[in-house]
């Protein structure tokens, strides 16, 4: 792994974060507020700010990055840098040639992927999926979202849409609509906002407005609460449970804040899991991601360090 230190940056629709990364040590970590709503060219504008200002400060500290990786939000090709496509969270963004842009407002070589191909990476540098070469990383949060790790390269897929875990069929969905427009999507029940939504077609009457706060019911006595944590982690664990009988890691990572719930989720993600597995697969079992947001700056770091783990080619 090189020491060589790069700019990193994790955007996403709400946040831009930056850091130095040296390793898998991540320094002079700056973040601002993602100007979604006033288009593509301010989002990019507000980005090579952040970058520079990141630059300037690790130039006082002696060190002086060389290059910048970025982890975006949007489907990314990471060989020509354009963004394939992306939700309304980012107005305009489809259609960008990312690392075309930020390296002329930045001056720097740039590299880039998806934000949770970016996750992957990282945990697999020195995270939870470290020293393996088959690992699938999955954030669940906002929505439901995977990277996948097939013999040390980051499997990208076909117009750079691997990993859209969220939006294969579930029968615990049912009838529900994703926020794709389809219908019975693992990520119409599974996601953060899918708790909240299930919570209420369930009667619940607390008035929370994130899963956070829904958990705080859950764990106050609140059932209904509780049964739509238990009901997401049923589903999504079912869910990556064929996912392992088809892909056969060595690991599959669990990030993002629906692993915040915790005791609410987890031991149903767990169980519906185990009860999925092939007797070829049997005795994986999902493992927590170690790095936190930090995971997103050091795997688009590694896009510049020459490590075994890499973008695959075409």
């Amino acid at each position: 792994m090189s020491s060589t230190p790069v700019i990193a940056v994790d955007l996403g629709g709400t946040k831009i974060r930056s850091g130095v990364v040296e390793g898998a040590e991540v320094t002079h970590v700056r973040s601002a507020p993602t100007p979604a709503r006033l288009g593509a060219h301010a989002v990019l504008d507000a980005v090579a700010e952040l970058v520079g200002l990141t630059m300037a400060t690790a130039t006082e500290h002696g060190r002086i990055p060389q290059a910048v990786g970025v982890g975006s939000a949007g489907v990314i090709d990471p060989r020509n840098g354009v963004v394939v496509s992306a939700t309304d969270a980012l107005p305009g963004w489809t259609g960008t040639n990312l690392i075309a842009e930020l390296q002329h407002r930045t001056r720097l070589p740039v590299r880039a992927v998806n934000d949770v191909h970016a996750h992957a990476l990282g945990e697999a540098r020195s995270g939870a999926s470290a020293d393996t070469s088959d690992s699938v990383f999955v954030a669940a949060g906002t929505g439901i979202g995977a990277g996948l790790i097939s013999h040390g390269h980051l499997v990208t897929g076909r117009n750079s849409a691997a990993g859209h875990l969220g939006h294969i069929p579930s029968g615990f969905a049912s009838d529900l609509r994703c926020p794709c427009g389809g219908m019975g999507h693992l990520e119409a029940i599974a996601s953060g906002p899918a708790v909240l939504e299930e919570y209420r077609r369930a009667g619940g009457r607390a008035a929370s407005s994130t899963t956070t706060e829904l958990a705080e019911e859950a764990r106050a006595g609140d059932t209904t609460a509780r049964e739509a944590f238990a009901k997401a982690g049923r589903a999504l664990g079912s869910a990556l449970g064929g996912m392992a009988n088809v892909l056969s890691p060595e690991v599959v990572v669990l990030g993002g804040g629906l692993v915040s719930a915790d005791e609410l989720w987890w031991p149903y993600l767990e169980r519906a899991f185990a009860a999925q597995l092939i007797p070829a697969v049997r005795g994986l079992t999902p493992q927590r991601a170690e790095l936190g947001a930090d995971a997103a700056l050091i795997g688009a770091a590694s896009l510049w360090d020459g490590a075994d783990i890499k973008v695959e080619e075409k």
